[in-house]
């Protein structure tokens, strides 16, 4: 009978994913109440104004952050077009690999609480945004090497192998011609007799 293979293929979900849908509300929840809490303790200590100043005081810093990268993000894109090569990502040392972590500090400093303040500024300060993205894509690179084929690790894989292959910007131009097909004659071929 086919609903005995319906219910075997029901309950061959993968073993983490059902503890994760129970685990990420009660995780948001505990947050919530942390950041409530921590900011009532502080209200009671230094007063509401403070507390009051320290938020808006990241909205405006978080907002600053996220359009200085940004703007970097946009500049680096419009360069390598008018360049006419493909945008490549930024050398991994000097500028710190990358716009994610620093658009994350900066969305992490414009949520109110001051425990995402704290996680924004450690997204922003270079060696722990160096720390944090190492341990991210050890991470990562571990879910995709356990991933399926077909699956969003797959498509990481691929990403990280073009990412270590950095072309040479050079463009090549031409036209692809399979041998399947027969060639048809395009009217502006110069080699065409007219």
């Amino acid at each position: 009978m086919t609903f005995g293979a319906q219910q075997q293929t029901l309950n061959s979900r993968p073993p983490g994913r059902g503890r994760a849908r129970r685990l990420v509300p009660l995780g948001v929840a505990v947050w919530a109440v942390l950041e409530i809490w921590l900011l009532v303790l502080v209200a009671g200590a230094a007063g509401g104004l403070t507390v009051f100043a320290l938020l808006a005081g990241g909205v405006v810093v978080g907002s600053y952050v996220i359009k200085r990268a940004g703007r970097r993000a946009w500049q680096r894109l419009s360069g390598s077009l008018q360049q006419g090569t493909a945008p490549q990502a930024p050398p991994r040392e000097g500028e710190g690999g990358g716009n994610a972590l620093t658009m994350l500090g900066g969305l992490l400093l414009m949520v109110p609480g001051l425990i995402s303040d704290v996680a924004g500024l450690l997204c922003l300060f270079p060696p722990t945004r160096a720390l944090i993205r190492r341990t991210a894509e050890r991470k990562l690179t571990g879910y995709a090497t356990q991933a399926a084929p077909g699956t969003l690790g797959d498509a990481f894989q691929q990403a990280q192998g073009a990412r270590m292959r950095q072309p040479d910007g050079k463009v090549v131009q031409g036209e692809v011609i399979r041998e399947d097909q027969p060639r048809t004659p395009r009217t502006d071929d110069p080699q065409l007799p007219r």
